[in-house]
């Protein structure tokens, strides 16, 4: 028999994936003698048979869960269902990674109409034993028999309105037996059963459900959100209940053992006396900030304390944990590796790595390399003078501007027609994961530092303020009041996540500023990484920024961006409309000063970093109106004024437009084909690019152009191009006495180009892999086609693992990227390679090129930290895998 379930204390080190990381943790601290009630995990494994048996729990199973049942029970002096010491339980889940909130959890299962009473007599407690009971019967309902949690929330509140009461803690036994009452009326209303009373029976259904969350809507969207494959399953956890809400010697909290927001080597989190750990995570009451525990309950405290540092020393890296105190009895009931900022990770790794608690190399492991985007973005202007409406507690750091919302369906909606929004909230719950991914930010009027909200927008990057308290939320109404300011539907408002503090209107933001240890990080993934990082630049601004995010010259500077100038389209139009080779010679004489000018201030703003200038690229017909516009001018022209010049000249316009009109333009005149009709438009750029050149060699500025021929398919379209290119460095050489020292080279990114990468490597100094059209080519997608009709279809439906316009499709694309690479380098052992696609900012992507031995991936510049990073990771990770 095949064993799918693991009692705390028989697991060994390094089950994560067997156990899930929640239950290999608790099985690691029970290990280390930390107090952990006692409990066993029903492996992951367990989960998939449960799937691969139509959503049954096998006998198998069943068996070893009631054989570790009376294990608990031997180990607790307990029995589940035993009307005078009963055993309570909680049910929860425990993916391999960590999905905070995304699947279900059930406390204090085991509570029956006996057993209550036997808990109100051992506890000498009748008030706890009757509100541990309706929140059972609460949790229950709502996870596994599916009545909405909101009925309860109504019915409690009614109660609570009835007697006078301002809060549950006023509720007595007598009122939580009257609650209970109206509790199991909403069951047997809304499921026509009556509640379950047979703990067992109890058991099986929670282990069921929590079976059933790893394939709820919030579990997926996380998934995908994080790149989680969906085959692993969820763990389920069953541990002895402990409580914390006995009395004011009782309470629960959550703590990390250094700022998740900042980084800050302090003990952070909150509690509350006299509650239970969901009142803490779902935002129902505000909590207390963790250092106060210090006065209500020193001893505990300083235990608290000693254990953090023990489970930090232990893991090496900064712990979330969740605690209870029962009755001045401090229990540890998790922890894991903890949700953080990308400000927070770096400043943590650094200091973990001046601490000695890590190596460099471990550091740079630390940091996920798509964290480092959040660093890069706007924050408030602080010159600006701000009038805050509100201040709530700064709950993950970064400021964003957007138009209010209250509902997160309404969010992803407004966000997916290109609005930007900020969800506004009393608190959210795991049900609003679609909402945060398409907001701005989140603002909750409830909750505190590591409510759902706060711990979720952290882990996205994404502003947040919680706690909000002076926000009065009508979500019917749709607005929000702070005093006598109302704040309606798809009004404007700023917040800055890092202060709490909300504004209405749109503020000033400025560019961000790097911290020291972020810029220490990267020199570190510099000593380590072999593989370049170039960026894909068009400008003098953009190549200055990426120099200064640590760019080492250009992989891709698109010369058409410069044609696109108001100046200059009516003289890329008169070449365009050109009858006869002198008058675009003509067009082409007045462009090439202005390019000339692009390139000289390109080469000086890299400073000697070599710049790979790729020659015109689009179809002509992208700089010239658009036909069906024209078609209109045309019309009302011929209508209101047939006789005026200027209905010539469109007439002429539209003619020309239509001449160069194209079935399917991307496959079409475009490219190096353009070159091979019209050489002497290849012939301006060549010369344009030398002259430029020239120029700075005689300021003793070092330049290094490397001349890139677009979409290049046989070997004799590159070796006509190339010629062209040779002449002119040749007429320019001649005309200024200049010698620059230059390379040429191709973008490969079409099919039979990486399929004759050997014949084109003669003629070629470097391979650059254009893997946005490579993707589209090697496909047959056309990418704006594909990415509106049916490509989010198929990531969906796992068709796709993912977009192979974000993420490299490494099994397809990939492989020509791998046979272009290995057929040039048997012609030119020396062959310079790259990749200047949108992959060549994405992390996995980078890791691809580094294992096929590319020289050098281009990205964006705000991307060219994340690709320093990751490529240091995958140098980290190629030395372990080759060592081991």
């Amino acid at each position: 028999m095949t064993k799918l379930v693991y009692m705390f204390d028989e697991s060994k080190s390094g089950m994560k994936e067997t156990l899930g990381g929640k239950g290999a943790n608790l099985a690691e601290m029970t290990r280390i003698g930390l107090p952990v009630p006692e409990g066993f995990t029903i492996s992951t494994q367990a989960c998939n048979t449960y799937y691969d048996h139509d959503q049954q729990i096998t006998g198998d199973l069943k068996e070893q869960v009631i054989d570790s049942l009376h294990k608990l029970e031997q180990k607790t002096g307990k029995k589940l269902g035993d009307p005078s010491d009963p055993l309570l339980v909680s049910v929860r889940s425990g993916a391999v990674f960590s999905m905070p909130g995304m699947m279900d959890t059930v406390l204090n299962l085991g509570m029956n109409e006996e057993t209550v009473e036997a808990v109100a007599e051992l506890t000498q407690n009748s008030r706890f034993a009757y509100d541990s009971y309706r929140r059972f019967i609460q949790m229950f309902s709502d996870v596994v028999l599916k009545v909405d949690s909101y009925f309860f929330e109504q019915h409690l509140e009614e109660t609570r309105e009835k007697k006078g009461y301002a809060a549950d803690p006023e509720l007595t036994a007598e009122d939580w037996k009257e609650v209970i009452t109206g509790y199991k009326k909403i069951v047997r209303d809304h499921t026509k059963r009556t509640f379950p009373e047979d703990p067992q029976e109890q058991m099986f259904l929670a282990i069921q459900a929590v079976f059933d969350s790893w394939n709820n809507q919030r579990a997926i969207i996380y998934r995908r959100l994080n790149n989680i494959p969906g085959h692993l399953g969820t763990a389920v956890n069953i541990q002895s209940m402990v409580f914390g809400n006995m009395g004011d010697d009782s309470g629960t909290g959550v703590a990390f053992t250094r700022n998740p927001s900042t980084g800050e080597a302090l003990l952070y989190g909150e509690y509350l006396i006299n509650a239970q750990g969901e009142d803490v995570v779902a935002g129902i009451r505000t909590p207390q900030p963790i250092h106060t525990l210090k006065t209500e309950m020193p001893e505990v405290y300083q235990q608290f304390v000693e254990t953090c540092n023990r489970l930090e020393s232990h893991y090496g890296d900064m712990q979330d944990i969740e605690f209870t105190v029962e009755r001045g009895k401090l229990f540890i009931l998790q922890t894991r590796n903890g949700k953080r900022t990308a400000q927070a990770a770096i400043r943590i790794a650094v200091e973990m790595v001046k601490e000695g608690v890590i190596d460099k190399q471990q550091a740079l492991l630390r940091v996920d390399p798509d964290q480092l985007n959040q660093l890069l973005h706007q924050r408030i202007d602080d010159s600006y003078e701000l009038k805050p409406l509100a201040k709530g507690l700064p709950a993950s750091p970064g400021a964003a501007t957007g138009h209010v919302v209250f509902d997160s369906d309404d969010a992803e909606l407004l966000s997916q027609s290109g609005k930007k929004v900020i969800l506004v909230r009393p608190e959210t719950t795991p049900d609003d994961i679609h909402g945060i991914v398409a907001s701005e930010a989140i603002v909750t009027s409830r909750g505190g530092m590591t409510s759902h909200a706060a711990v979720v927008a952290r882990g996205m990057g994404k502003a947040c303020i919680c706690g909000c308290e002076s926000l009065k939320i009508d979500l019917k109404k749709k607005e929000f009041r702070v005093g006598e300011t109302v704040v309606n539907y798809m009004d404007t408002v700023t917040i800055d996540g890092a202060t709490g503090e909300l504004m209405l209107g749109d503020i000033p933001m400025i560019p961000p500023e790097l911290s020291p240890e972020f810029e220490m990080l990267l020199s570190w993934a510099d000593e380590e990484r072999s593989l370049g990082v170039r960026t894909n630049a068009d400008t003098p601004e953009d190549a200055y920024k990426a120099r200064e995010f640590g760019a080492e010259g250009i992989g891709l500077c698109r010369t058409e961006h410069m044609f696109m100038d108001a100046k200059r389209i009516p003289i890329v139009r008169d070449m365009i409309l050109a009858g006869t080779v002198d008058e675009r010679m003509a067009a082409l004489e007045k462009l090439l000063p202005m390019q000339q000018g692009d390139f000289t201030h390109i080469f000086e703003a890299m400073n000697g970093h070599p710049v790979t200038v790729r020659l015109l690229d689009p179809p002509l017909h992208e700089f010239l109106p658009d036909k069906e516009e024209l078609l209109v001018e045309v019309t009302k022209l011929q209508l209101t004024d047939p006789e005026s010049p200027e209905l010539k000249e469109k007439e002429q316009l539209l003619k020309k437009v239509r001449q160069l009109d194209e079935f399917n333009p991307m496959l079409g005149h475009r490219g190096c084909r353009l070159g091979m009709v019209y050489p002497e438009i290849y012939m301006m750029q060549a010369k344009a690019i030398f002259y430029a050149a020239s120029s700075l060699i005689e300021k003793n500025i070092e330049v290094k152009p490397e001349v890139m021929i677009p979409l290049v398919g046989h070997v004799n379209e590159l070796k006509a191009m190339r010629q062209v290119v040779v002449e002119a460095a040749e007429l320019v050489a001649e005309e200024t006495g200049k010698t620059v020292d230059y390379t040429v080279g191709t973008m490969i990114e079409i099919p039979r180009a990486a399929l004759t990468a050997d014949k084109i490597a003669m003629e070629a100094d470097f391979f650059s892999f254009g893997t946005n059209d490579l993707t589209q080519t090697t496909f047959g997608f056309s990418r704006d086609d594909a990415e509106t009709k049916f490509l989010q279809h198929y990531i969906e439906e796992n068709t796709l693992p993912d977009n192979p316009f974000m993420v490299l499709d490494q099994e397809g694309v990939g492989k020509l990227v791998e046979t272009g690479v290995q057929l040039g380098r048997q012609t030119k052992p020396s062959l310079k390679t790259g990749i200047c696609g949108e992959h060549g900012g994405e992390k996995s992507s980078i890791e691809f090129c580094f294992k096929k031995g590319l020289d050098y991936v281009s990205c964006s510049p705000y991307r060219v930290p994340l690709a320093r990073l990751a490529a240091a990771q995958a140098t980290v990770r190629h030395k372990e895998t080759v060592s081991s």
